[in-house]
Protein backbone atom coordinates (compact mmCIF):
# COMPACT_ATOMS: atom_id res chain seq x y z
CA UNK A 1 0.00 0.00 0.00
CA UNK A 2 1.32 3.63 -0.88
CA UNK A 3 1.24 6.84 1.22
CA UNK A 4 -0.41 8.43 -1.75
CA UNK A 5 -3.39 5.41 -1.41
CA UNK A 6 -3.80 6.54 2.48
CA UNK A 7 -4.09 10.05 1.93
CA UNK A 8 -6.99 9.60 -0.67
CA UNK A 9 -8.49 7.22 1.36
CA UNK A 10 -8.68 8.75 4.49
CA UNK A 11 -9.17 12.12 3.00
CA UNK A 12 -6.07 13.77 4.64
CA UNK A 13 -4.55 17.45 3.68
CA UNK A 14 -1.06 17.50 2.92
CA UNK A 15 0.70 20.23 4.83
CA UNK A 16 4.61 20.14 3.63
CA UNK A 17 5.38 19.97 0.44
CA UNK A 18 4.36 17.67 -2.16
CA UNK A 19 6.25 14.75 -3.18
CA UNK A 20 5.68 11.57 -5.17
CA UNK A 21 3.59 9.69 -2.73
CA UNK A 22 2.75 6.47 -4.97
CA UNK A 23 6.85 5.53 -4.52
CA UNK A 24 6.40 5.91 -0.52
CA UNK A 25 5.47 2.50 0.65
CA UNK A 26 5.24 2.46 4.23
CA UNK A 27 6.49 -0.81 6.60
CA UNK A 28 3.58 -0.04 8.96
CA UNK A 29 1.61 2.42 11.43
CA UNK A 30 2.10 3.40 14.83
CA UNK A 31 0.12 5.66 17.03
CA UNK A 32 1.45 7.15 20.22
CA UNK A 33 1.38 10.67 21.77
CA UNK A 34 4.15 9.99 23.85
CA UNK A 35 7.44 10.91 21.77
CA UNK A 36 9.44 8.22 24.08
CA UNK A 37 7.17 5.68 23.51
CA UNK A 38 6.96 6.27 19.63
CA UNK A 39 11.29 6.65 19.40
CA UNK A 40 11.02 3.52 21.15
CA UNK A 41 8.54 1.69 19.32
CA UNK A 42 7.65 3.20 16.32
CA UNK A 43 9.19 0.95 13.12
CA UNK A 44 11.66 2.26 11.03
CA UNK A 45 9.36 3.69 7.66
CA UNK A 46 6.28 3.64 9.94
CA UNK A 47 3.13 6.31 9.54
CA UNK A 48 2.52 7.79 12.88
CA UNK A 49 -0.96 9.07 13.90
CA UNK A 50 -0.71 11.74 16.77
CA UNK A 51 -2.48 14.66 17.84
CA UNK A 52 0.94 15.97 18.87
CA UNK A 53 1.68 19.29 16.62
CA UNK A 54 4.70 20.96 18.33
CA UNK A 55 8.51 21.08 16.93
CA UNK A 56 9.39 18.03 18.15
CA UNK A 57 7.79 15.71 16.28
CA UNK A 58 10.09 16.39 13.51
CA UNK A 59 13.20 15.51 15.35
CA UNK A 60 11.49 12.01 16.18
CA UNK A 61 10.01 11.39 12.46
CA UNK A 62 13.62 12.29 11.01
CA UNK A 63 15.45 9.75 13.59
CA UNK A 64 13.11 7.22 12.45
CA UNK A 65 12.52 8.17 8.85
CA UNK A 66 8.80 7.88 9.07
CA UNK A 67 6.97 7.83 5.91
CA UNK A 68 4.69 10.39 7.47
CA UNK A 69 2.92 12.29 10.50
CA UNK A 70 -1.04 12.33 10.35
CA UNK A 71 -2.00 14.78 13.17
CA UNK A 72 -5.58 14.40 14.02
CA UNK A 73 -8.05 16.33 15.67
CA UNK A 74 -7.98 19.44 13.62
CA UNK A 75 -4.05 20.22 15.40
CA UNK A 76 -2.35 22.47 13.56
CA UNK A 77 1.64 23.10 14.19
CA UNK A 78 3.17 26.45 14.08
CA UNK A 79 4.90 27.44 10.77
CA UNK A 80 8.12 27.22 11.83
CA UNK A 81 7.56 23.53 12.20
CA UNK A 82 6.16 23.39 8.94
CA UNK A 83 9.29 24.69 7.70
CA UNK A 84 11.50 22.60 9.90
CA UNK A 85 9.57 19.55 8.37
CA UNK A 86 9.76 20.69 4.81
CA UNK A 87 13.58 21.23 5.29
CA UNK A 88 14.00 17.71 7.26
CA UNK A 89 11.55 16.30 4.14
CA UNK A 90 8.86 15.06 6.62
CA UNK A 91 5.49 14.69 5.26
CA UNK A 92 3.03 16.16 7.49
CA UNK A 93 -0.68 15.04 6.94
CA UNK A 94 -3.69 16.67 8.79
CA UNK A 95 -7.02 15.37 9.82
CA UNK A 96 -9.94 16.51 11.83
CA UNK A 97 -11.19 13.03 12.22
CA UNK A 98 -9.90 11.60 15.76
CA UNK A 99 -7.00 9.02 16.58
CA UNK A 100 -9.37 6.04 16.55
CA UNK A 101 -10.89 6.56 13.45
CA UNK A 102 -7.86 6.91 11.37
CA UNK A 103 -6.22 3.63 12.69
CA UNK A 104 -9.88 2.00 12.10
CA UNK A 105 -10.23 2.86 8.46
CA UNK A 106 -6.41 2.10 8.12
CA UNK A 107 -6.89 -1.34 9.27
CA UNK A 108 -10.00 -1.50 7.12
CA UNK A 109 -7.63 -0.87 3.94
CA UNK A 110 -5.82 -3.92 5.33
CA UNK A 111 -2.78 -1.68 6.45
CA UNK A 112 -1.81 -4.45 8.93
CA UNK A 113 1.72 -4.95 10.86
Amino acid sequence: MTLQEIIEHLDLKLLTDPKDFSTIEPTCGYSSDLLSCVMAGAPHGSVWITLQAHSNIIAVATLLELSAIVITEGAMPEPATLAKANEEGVVILSTEKPTFHVIGKLWEMGFHC
